[in-house]
């Protein structure tokens, strides 16, 4: 369970997140929404300890994000491309990765292969370091990346941007199909409320920087997030 208590975040004076109490359950597909300047990739940041919390405390599995590192072994994370390493290839980057999950090539590769798919024949094998792909192709890399190793908690930031139809619903498969096993909690923000709707059962919507409205997942969820942003 990932629990938030009283996080505040503020630059030069002004509140950019402010939420009071939040609960993730352990096993559950969270959905995070909101115009841009949200709060969104501020919370995330807070969550991977990327920034350090003006108030409060963000508790992953009853590890205390912001002073211990206990929670890195079971947490990934991909929010941009600064989180690749443009001079590798992709496979150097993966084995890299692996390494660091202590996976060894073998794994790698077998892992690699269940996302043939995904990668469309455009990722591996190529020759090219990272920094020469597109944006959209890139971020297939950090995605896949960030599933090494079968973490715990998984956060995307997002995800669906940049990518193609196609890949936008072969992206959402593997997002449902982490969803179903019980062990694996899945953050993901996104500006598509199709999208998020489409894979997270539970949504939560920011506004300049609070909680304004947490939904569990229905038929209507979709017609109510456009509703409450058509204001």
């Amino acid at each position: 369970m990932i629990t938030v208590h009283n996080l505040t975040k503020n630059y030069s004076g002004t509140t950019v997140l402010n939420i009071e109490n939040l609960s993730i359950a352990k096993g559950q597909s969270f959905g995070l929404v909101g115009n841009n300047g949200a709060g969104k990739t501020t919370f995330f940041s807070l969550l991977l300890d990327l920034i350090e919390p003006s108030t409060g405390q963000i508790m992953n599995q009853d590890v205390p994000v912001h002073t211990s590192e206990a929670w890195k072994p079971f947490t990934s994370a991909f929010l941009d491309e600064s989180f690749l390493i443009g001079y590798l290839t992709p496979e150097e980057y993966f084995y890299f990765i692996g390494e660091l999950r202590q996976q060894n090539k073998a794994d790698i590769d077998a892992f690699l292969a269940n996302y043939a798919e995904f990668f469309n024949g455009e990722i591996l094998e190529s020759k090219k370091y990272i920094r020469d792909f597109s944006k959209g192709n890139m971020k297939k890399i950090g995605i896949i990346g960030a599933l090494i190793g079968k973490p715990e908690v998984i956060i995307l930031d997002e995800p669906f941007a940049n990518l193609d139809p196609t890949t936008v619903n072969r992206l959402k498969k593997i997002i449902q199909q982490l969803a179903e096993d019980p062990t694996v909690t899945i953050l993901v923000s996104s500006h598509d409320l199709a999208h998020t709707v489409d894979v997270c059962k539970r949504i939560v919507v920011l506004q300049k920087g609070s909680v304004v409205k947490d939904l569990e997942a229905s038929p209507d969820t979709l017609q109510e997030l456009e509703a409450f942003f058509a204001v």
